[in-house]
């Protein structure tokens, strides 16, 4: 008998996205939340001091734990290149064809000699629903062999009060970034999804989520 083959799949921890939740596959639920950069370093001494301040305010106020996952990788100029040859085009004097060719040909020296990177900030939120007679209910519900049929309603409304407990957290983390003066928007499935294709195909050179 030849033996069974692993596939990528085994590997990963997820069970589901649903909603913009990942669901684990020992049941526990995840929320993303991607965060804005803050130059700090612009910043006066005071401000620095209050930023400091409030950061560690919002951490000590947590009951739960969270992590900050920063994503690093190599700035994509291409579309920005892309854009400035439509700009190239639709210049109707030599002088400024000349300026806009030598931007570019700039640009292009400059990325090429220099790493430069971007960076996007994510704090990921955890909710481990209560156990009950050993085992984990979203477990039970979202894993397995079960069939659509056996997804009652009853397991979509306790996926719902379990999901508003994790909104409960993510609201918490929000409240407490923005008052360090971080925007921060949770993703939601797409986002999510996208985010997870990148993590595991890095040689993917798609845009960056963004903020809106």
């Amino acid at each position: 008998m030849a033996p069974k083959q692993s596939t990528t799949q085994d590997f990963i921890p997820i069970q589901e996205i649903r909603d913009g939740v990942i669901i684990l596959k020992n049941g526990g639920m995840r929320a993303i939340i991607l965060a804005s950069s803050l130059n700090f370093a612009l910043k006066s001494q005071d401000e620095q001091s209050s930023i400091l301040m409030q950061f560690q305010n919002f951490v000590n106020s947590l009951d739960f734990s969270i992590q900050i996952f920063v994503q690093s990788k190599k700035l994509d100029i291409r579309p920005y290149i892309a854009l400035l040859e439509d700009r190239y085009k639709e210049q109707t004097t030599e002088l400024m064809k000349i300026q806009v060719r030598e931007y570019i040909e700039f640009i292009k020296t400059f990325v090429e000699s220099t790493n430069i990177m971007s960076k996007s900030f994510f704090v990921v939120i955890p909710y481990d629903p209560p156990i009950i007679g050993g085992k984990n209910p979203l477990s039970s519900m979202f894993g397995g062999k079960k069939s659509a049929t056996d997804k009652t309603a009853t397991a979509d409304t306790q996926f719902q009060e379990y999901r508003s407990q994790l909104e409960q957290r993510v609201a918490v983390v929000e409240q407490g970034l923005v008052r360090c003066g971080v925007r921060a928007a949770e993703l939601g499935t797409e986002e999510v999804v996208e985010l997870f294709y990148k993590l595991f195909n890095p040689g993917e050179t798609e845009k960056p989520i963004q903020i809106t």
